[in-house]
């Protein structure tokens, strides 16, 4: 049975299979035992795309532990496959799965930059900080296709509205030119996703995004052009990555960035069994160890919901990651911190240009 479960084995995608959605009344199983050629067991889910034209392109959220604001999600779903992603369930609200379904089945939104400029000509609005991406990477694959991300930056800067983007994308950089204008008027704050300087344990982790390697590099091309970035060491995941904050803060700062944030791994609804399955297959020597120790920073759980705890975890291990991070953020970071927006640029009732 090993030699056939290997062949199972997904490349190119975090989730090997499609975990049950719970909204659904029925599912369909492969059975194992069923008589099943190598070549279709090998092959490879193809990536989907289907438009979505929502009513409005932003969405407000209020938490008791994240700043109350506003995001913008161009795309649902993402083809970066970071196996602990907790954007992937939300794809079962869609009648995916939070699974192979999430890195396959995208959906973009064409005319977001329309919506936006809408809600920002809108009598009631408000200079505020809107992010790039609350949920799923603005600079997945599919935005260099359909350069959605692009149209809503100069909607952004057309309006001088405050912006900030978290990617772990090197695509980014196509956008430059846009976000130079923006960090001239304090206007935009990028945040880099870099969880593992490993590539073997990128590679298995998040198997689409670029290198680490990469990652530094795109740190120090946008401060070298004036843009101000911070990376997100998120999510730490005690007993694999954990170990690494120190080095990859210094070598962060080293190339230019300012700030560092993180939250430790937390596996609401199916990203628990979706990881387990990963963990097991891609490091079964670590796997128990690893388990138990992302228990033991949320009460005994994978799933946890509680504020607060929910995001930077509770307990001796969780304790030390704040107090290593911490550290870590002093002694390089300490010198340069992340400029304030100014929301004093605003231009409402301007007249769109761009399409």
């Amino acid at each position: 049975m090993k030699e056939k479960d290997d062949l199972f084995l997904k490349k190119g995608r975090g989730a090997q299979y499609n975990s049950v959605n719970k909204f659904l009344k029925n599912h369909v199983e492969r059975d194992i035992d069923a008589h099943i050629s190598e070549d279709e067991i090998r092959s490879q889910p193809q990536t989907q795309f289907f438009l979505e034209n929502p009513k409005k392109i932003i969405s407000t959220y209020a938490s008791p532990d994240l700043r109350n604001g506003f995001s913008i999600n161009p795309y649902q779903g993402c083809e970066h496959g970071c196996i602990y992603c907790y954007a992937r369930n939300s794809h079962e609200y869609w009648g995916y799965s939070a699974g192979i379904d999430f890195e396959t089945k995208i959906m973009y939104k064409p005319n977001a930059a329309i919506k936006l400029e809408k809600q920002f000509q809108s009598k009631t609005w408000q200079p505020q900080i809107v992010s790039l991406s609350g949920n799923t990477d603005c600079y997945q694959p599919a935005e260099k296709k359909f350069e959605i991300t692009r149209s809503l930056l100069k909607i952004f800067l057309q309006y001088r509205n405050p912006v900030s983007i978290i990617t772990k994308n090197a695509l980014i950089l196509r956008d430059i030119d846009i976000l130079q204008e923006l960090a001239k008027m304090n206007l935009i704050h990028v945040n880099i996703s870099i969880t593992t300087l490993n590539e073997e344990l990128r590679r298995a982790m998040e198997p689409r995004t670029v290198t680490a390697k990469q990652k530094l590099n795109v740190i120090n091309q946008l401060t070298k052009a004036g843009i101000p970035v911070a990376i997100m060491t998120a999510p730490i995941i005690p007993g694999l990555n954990d170990h690494e904050i120190p080095l990859i803060i210094e070598e962060a700062a080293k190339n230019g960035a300012r700030d560092a944030g993180y939250t430790i791994v937390r596996l609401n609804g199916a990203i628990g069994e979706i990881f387990e399955d990963w963990i097991n297959k891609n490091f079964p020597d670590k796997a128990l160890k690893v388990i138990k120790k992302i228990k033991s920073c949320h009460g005994g759980k994978l799933n946890d919901s509680q504020w607060h705890r929910r995001m930077h975890g509770e307990g001796l291990i969780a304790e030390h990651i704040a107090q290593v991070h911490e550290l870590a953020k002093k002694r390089w970071m300490s010198d340069n911190p992340m400029p304030a927006y100014d929301l004093s640029h605003f231009r409402p009732n301007m007249q769109m240009s761009i399409f």
